[in-house]
């Protein structure tokens, strides 16, 4: 989760860079390359999002099993 974490705020830092740069040149390469750093970017916040409900999910079942498991002990 961390990775996701750090390569989220990459992609952020990217898109915001390249934000910046289109608004100062304000020619059409630039704003290309904003829209496609921050359709990376919105990528992997999904990702990380989802990797989120995944492990949340997980740690229920995980709680779970183990309710199960003790209440058999």
């Amino acid at each position: 989760m961390e990775v996701a974490e750090e390569q989220c705020l990459h992609f952020e830092e990217l898109a915001d860079d390249a934000r910046l740069r289109a608004l100062v040149s304000e020619t059409p390469a630039a704003e290309r390359q904003h829209r496609d750093a921050a359709r990376q970017a919105e990528t992997m916040a999904r990702h990380r999002a989802r990797l989120e409900e995944e492990i949340r999910s997980l740690e229920e079942q995980q709680d779970d099993l183990l309710d199960r498991f003790y209440s058999d002990v």
